[in-house]
């Protein structure tokens, strides 16, 4: 289940044997992924819920369907018949994932894994209760009620998570111990939930010293054995919000810290099984406490930062491995950092991003403009990349080129 056999030979893209990629979701790290697939010549076939997402400009076609649709998303494989099938976000029906699976197409890590990562609930499950790994106080919920009882188990303050979300979308903070504001906490962490669910995890909420993302990969080795390596961890930060803002590689906590993390990792990838990346978050607690948090079954947005970091990106490796070519040692070839590009506009079509000059001018840094057509409050656009002599220096470089950039209307001169 989810082993490829080694690949020995690499078709030409849109003939008679090309090897199709089937990519569900189509945002910034679905079009990294899809980049690292042209130069492999591989023929990329792109799916989203909206047209001419990131990773659709650079699809040889794509398709707009709802992919909690059972029927749409088994049709389009069928029609396609792909090499791989690689989920990208978690709005995604994960039955007719196994279906498919079943029937011998190759889902990327496997059906299970991606129906157990991209779920919160399951995923606590697998990981506390299964693998017996560090983790927050926890509970779940499926209304206001139970959410309240929840939060008065775990106690305050304490975090309201949806149980499917991504990119830190319906984190919401209770600090009151009031069913007023638990409420209220609920049904925006709801507001933000992928597909129709109305369950929530409620956590503990923990003072950080830093987060950790380990990318843990498996891949098949030249007699088809699966392999488990992890990449150096990547450390992140969120400023006070629960989405993404900025992070760098190498990490400069302690490599007892950091041996333990991708211990962790590599545990939960095993365990999970198939092939391709696992990005895996964890909190260092101020207390001392390294706590898994979550996984996702895929590159992670805070491995952004290895596109300019390593020798193969995280992008690059989840090719490699998804289509059973090998991934030797990945190392990092220097400091680096990213920063995040978000906006608060709404609703804009077409949107600019003004300062680019400015920013580019600065030595060592690369910009990825992602080309979504339009704009939301908090909507990720783009993402600076900065290369230094050291990690301080990448993330200075990263934040004062950061300072030419803003996301404008199309409209704005």
């Amino acid at each position: 289940m989810g082993i490829p056999k080694p690949m020995k030979h690499l078709p030409s893209p849109v003939g008679p044997e090309s090897a199709k990629i089937l990519l569900l979701g189509g945002g910034e790290l679905g079009k990294e992924v899809a980049i690292e697939a042209h130069r492999l010549g591989l023929e990329v076939i792109v799916v989203d819920r909206y047209d001419w997402a990131p990773a659709m400009h650079v699809a040889h076609r794509r398709y707009v369907v709802d992919m909690l649709n059972y029927e749409a998303v088994k049709s389009i494989a069928e029609k396609e018949k792909p090499l791989a099938i690689i989920p990208e976000i978690e709005a995604i029906n994960t039955s007719a994932l196994a279906y498919l699976e079943e029937r011998g197409y190759h889902v990327v890590p496997n059906a299970e894994a991606v129906r157990i990562a991209m779920n919160r609930i399951e995923l606590r499950r697998f990981a506390a209760e299964k693998l017996g790994l560090p983790t927050t106080r926890y509970a779940f919920a499926s209304n206001e009620e139970e959410a309240y009882e929840a939060c008065e188990k775990v106690g305050y303050p304490c975090l309201i998570k949806p149980e499917m979300s991504s990119s830190g979308h319906g984190h919401v903070k209770v600090v009151e111990p009031s069913r007023r504001s638990v409420y209220e906490a609920y049904r925006e962490s709801i507001s933000h939930a992928r597909g129709a669910s109305k369950r929530v995890i409620v956590e503990e909420f923990v003072e950080l010293e830093t987060e950790f993302t380990v990318l843990a990969y498996r891949w098949v080795d030249c007699n088809g054995k699966p392999r488990t390596d992890t990449m150096e961890p990547i450390e992140h930060w969120r400023y006070g919000e629960y989405h993404y803002i900025e992070s760098w590689q190498p990490s400069t906590r302690p490599s007892s810290v950091l041996e333990e993390a991708k211990r962790i990792a590599a545990r939960v990838a095993e365990r999970l099984g198939g092939v391709g990346v696992f990005g895996a978050e964890l909190f260092l607690a101020k207390d001392g406490r390294l706590l898994f948090s979550e996984v996702a079954p895929r590159p992670h947005d805070t491995g952004l930062v290895t596109l300019v970091s390593q020798d193969l990106s995280e992008f690059a490796v989840h090719v490699r491995a998804s289509i059973g070519l090998p991934v030797p040692e990945v190392r990092v070839l220097t400091p680096a950092a990213s920063l995040a590009i978000y906006t608060d506009l709404d609703n804009e079509w077409y949107p600019r991003l003004t300062g680019v000059y400015d920013a580019l001018t600065k030595h060592g840094v690369h910009l990825r403009w992602f080309g979504k057509p339009y704009t939301y409050r908090g909507r990720r656009m783009a993402v600076l990349l900065a290369r230094g002599d050291s990690v301080d220096e990448a993330r200075r470089i990263v934040h004062e080129a950061a300072k030419n950039l803003k996301v404008v209307s199309r409209s704005n001169e």
